[in-house]
């Protein structure tokens, strides 16, 4: 071959690769730009499923606590029965995962272990504190001020951390608190100022708030005994709740309230129970999902974004007229909420980038 030939052949050769290479990249941006838009796709999907259970599940246990078509007073039937759908789930699931083990299902087998069962029981106590008092606060307050009726959990996590683990907090996290406490009061204030305040619904949302802190600290704390599931966790922590309510309801009288009810034997009234349990399940797994897709930080800020968008539609739904103040006060604790979120990340990120050097030097073999 010629030289002109040979030079002519490798400038088409490279003109080739070039094409080649040119093609290949906007090959890889492309779907760089799919999988970008896939991700964005189900993050929305997650999020939106995470609100439409969260707010439903509100709206629906407030139908069934304190509704005055259905007037069944018994609080503590509604959360046991909705401890028995919770349990009952967890089995059902818990067998289709074991006879299709090849599906896609990701859930644990689940055997009744009384060891087990008595071993978590501190936890269940605690358990089935948050579950009652968060019901009773919800069946004495309206959905619209319930956001601020149990917002302390925030200030009840630093102060038992301080208490049981000895961890302070850092001032910028306490002004958030602060933020948070006096949202809480103007609402109380704004509250009273309708004529809609009942106390016992404070002391109740009060006394959720806690059990909501302590129940986060215990978990982790007796999550080793279930080998680190969370739905070996519920599955026995609804069992034990399901146990010890029926004493509580025997010696309150619910039994024979429940007994008495006019629609106990109607298709309607199991049927919104049934679904009341459901969504009380699916909550626990949406969560996990939000924050599988997300971020715990991103977890805690839609929860809180959550929260308000459930105000609004609450005083819409329920047609409630309230003052500038009243809103005020939600939207105090609703940015002392986002922002104490805000600065423990920026105090756990700071954590990570001091320790990260610490353990590279330790690893580096030139040290």
């Amino acid at each position: 071959m010629s030289p002109l030939n040979l030079k002519r052949s490798r400038i088409l050769q490279m003109a080739l690769m070039g094409s080649s290479s040119s093609l290949d990249g906007q090959g890889e941006e492309k779907t760089a730009q799919e999988l970008f838009l896939t991700r964005a796709v189900k993050i929305v999907v997650v999020v939106s499923l995470y609100w439409f259970v969260s707010i439903t599940m509100v709206f629906l246990n407030h139908y069934l606590l304190d509704s005055p078509s259905l007037n069944l007073d018994a609080p503590l039937f509604v959360t046991f029965y909705q401890c028995v759908v919770t349990v009952l789930l967890c089995k059902g699931l818990g067998l289709l995962a074991s006879f299709f083990p090849a599906s896609s299902m990701d859930f644990p087998s689940l055997r009744f272990d009384l060891k087990v069962l008595r071993s978590i029981l501190p936890l269940s106590l605690v358990f089935i504190g948050m579950i009652t008092f968060n019901n009773l606060c919800l069946k004495f307050i309206g959905v619209a001020f319930y956001t601020v009726g149990r917002c302390l959990s925030t200030i009840f996590n630093v102060i038992i951390s301080f208490l049981l683990l000895k961890q302070t907090t850092s001032l910028y996290a306490l002004l958030s608190c602060g933020i948070i406490l006096g949202g809480f009061w103007l609402g109380i204030d704004q509250e009273g100022e309708e004529g809609t305040l009942s106390w016992i619904s404070i002391v109740f949302g009060v006394l959720a708030s806690l059990f909501v802190s302590l129940n986060a600290i215990y978990t982790k704390k007796f999550l080793p005994v279930v080998d680190g599931s969370v739905w070996r966790l519920t599955f026995y922590n609804n069992l034990n709740a399901c146990i010890l309510f029926l004493p509580l309801m025997l010696l309150l009288g619910e039994l024979k309230t429940v007994y008495q009810f006019d629609k106990l034997g109607t298709l309607h009234f199991w049927g919104m129970m049934t679904l009341g349990g459901i969504f009380g399940f699916a909550i626990g797994y949406v969560t996990g999902l939000q924050i599988k897709f997300t971020s715990p930080l991103s977890h805690n800020i839609s929860g809180t974004a959550k929260a308000c968008a459930q105000t609004v539609l609450a005083v819409l739904y329920y047609e409630e007229v309230k003052s500038l103040l009243w809103w005020a006060s939600n939207l105090m604790v609703l940015s002392g909420s986002f922002s104490y979120t805000w600065v423990k990340s920026l105090e756990m990120k700071k954590v990570q980038e001091e320790h990260n050097p610490k353990m590279n030097e330790k690893s580096d073999p030139t040290v």
